[in-house]
């Protein structure tokens, strides 16, 4: 069984696990290191999993204390074992579609500015600087809850739900395009910009920003497809 299918199974077999127990949100699971027993595998790959899952809202994971009940647990998408493999042209095609809704969404952000979501936005940016300054591998997960709050300070709460979809269903392939895109600096502040637009009210330029944003991120990952080609 190949490492990202048996992360999938063992992120599904955690809500299982959740689910006989009846924990409700805040409530605290086993230690990872508990949790690997159950399941028989290694801590590392236990650990794997509950990162999908802290993806999806679904567990929180709490350096020193434990591992938690997410928000997302009630209505949450299931990480699917049989999901198509990661390809290039499915990435780009991801991003397209982000492309096309995202900007909208950032323009009524910025007109609207619903008080929650923008201090939602500016705590995923101090996180996300955070995670730069010490290297932390939660980055793509920060990066997640950026886009999440970018919807949630639209005030609509339709709209906030498509992105939180998209970003809960295809979760791995946001972390895969992070990788491949490589400049987190370069990610990082073209989301100060994006957050800048929003919080001056600018819906031009929150509309333009995430739109040079996401295309920016194309034009990286397209080229590196194209490369891996030749």
């Amino acid at each position: 069984m190949s490492r990202r299918t048996l992360a999938d199974e063992l992120a599904t077999g955690v809500v299982e696990l959740i689910r006989e127990q009846r924990l409700e949100p805040g409530g605290q699971l086993d230690t990872v290191r508990t949790l690997a027993t159950r399941f028989s595998v290694a801590v590392p790959t236990m650990r794997e999993a509950l990162r999908r899952l802290e993806a999806m809202g679904v567990v929180v994971l709490r350096h020193g204390s434990g591992v938690y009940v997410g928000e997302n647990v009630g209505r949450s998408v299931l990480p699917n074992p049989h999901s198509p493999i990661l390809t290039g042209e499915r990435l780009i095609d991801l991003l397209e579609a982000r492309r096309t809704i995202e900007p909208p969404i950032a323009a009524m952000a910025a007109t609207v500015r619903d008080p929650d979501g923008v201090a939602r936005l500016t705590e995923t940016l101090d996180e996300a600087e955070q995670c730069l300054r010490l290297h932390d591998e939660r980055l793509w997960i920060v990066n997640l809850e950026f886009h999440r709050a970018l919807a949630q300070a639209s005030g609509n709460t339709v709209l906030a739900e498509v992105v939180d979809s998209i970003v809960l269903v295809h979760a791995q392939e946001q972390r895969e395009i992070l990788r491949l895109h490589g400049d987190e600096s370069e990610d990082f502040a073209e989301h100060q910009r994006i957050i800048r637009a929003v919080v001056d009210g600018s819906a031009d330029e929150a509309f333009g920003a995430t739109h040079e944003h996401l295309t920016n991120v194309i034009d990286v990952i397209r080229a590196r497809n194209l490369g891996s080609e030749h």
